[in-house]
C-alpha cells in the first residue's frame, strides 16, 4: 500500500511562491502517476494537475497553467508542486494522490491528507 504525506504548507504573502512536496512510502509508486488537488472551504475539490510516472508528461489545469509547475524525483519517492504569484483566492488545503491518472478524483486511489496554504493580501 502507497501512503502520501504532502508538506510545505503554511503562510505566504500574495505574489510569493511556494513548493509543496509530496512523498511516498510503502509500495513503491514509480508507475503511478501523481496529481495534485486542492479544496477550500465551502469549494469542490479542484483538479491542478498530473505528471506521469517518468515525469514525462505533465498536465495543468487552465486555471492555474501559467503559474504552476509540478514534478518528480522517483529515486526520492518525492512529488513537488510549485506555484508563482500565489493570490489570496489560492488559499486551500492541497492533496496529493497517487493513480493512473486523469483530470478528477475518480482516477486516483491513493490520497494523502493534504497540507494547508493561506494567502494573505
Amino acid at each position: 500500500q502507497v501512503q502520501l504525506v504532502e508538506s510545505g504548507g503554511g503562510l505566504v504573502q500574495a505574489g510569493e511562491s511556494l513548493r509543496l512536496s509530496c512523498t511516498t512510502s510503502g509500495r513503491t509508486f514509480e508507475w503511478l502517476t501523481m496529481g495534485w488537488f486542492r479544496q477550500s472551504p465551502g469549494n469542490e475539490r479542484e483538479f491542478l494537475g498530473f505528471i506521469t510516472w517518468n515525469g514525462a508528461r505533465t498536465y495543468y489545469a487552465d486555471s492555474v497553467k501559467d503559474r504552476l509547475t509540478i514534478s518528480r524525483d522517483v529515486a526520492k519517492n518525492t512529488g513537488y508542486l510549485q506555484m508563482t504569484r500565489l493570490k489570496p483566492e489560492d488559499t486551500a488545503v492541497y492533496v496529493c494522490a497517487a493513480g493512473s491518472g486523469g483530470l478528477t478524483g475518480t482516477f486516483y486511489a491513493v490520497w494523502g491528507q493534504g497540507t494547508q496554504v493561506t494567502v494573505s493580501s
